[in-house]
């Protein structure tokens, strides 16, 4: 528990709600969206499980321009 104590949760604490928020944005644009470049679910899979690179992987790769 002591160690838990010694984490700078000031500068952890933004960059985690920062991962939520993009993750959630991303798995509502891919739920709401018609057409992505591969499988919806394999992005939501991707958003969710490789933390922040997912949901900008998505969003640069994934996404096809309307």
């Amino acid at each position: 528990m002591e160690e838990l104590a010694k984490i700078p949760w000031g500068l952890i604490a933004p960059l985690l709600v920062l991962q939520f928020i993009l993750a959630i944005v991303a798995i509502i644009d891919i739920v709401r969206i018609h057409d992505t470049r591969g499988p919806k679910w394999m992005w939501i899979l991707i958003s969710l499980f490789i933390s922040t690179l997912g949901p900008i992987a998505y969003f640069i790769v994934g996404r096809k321009s309307q």
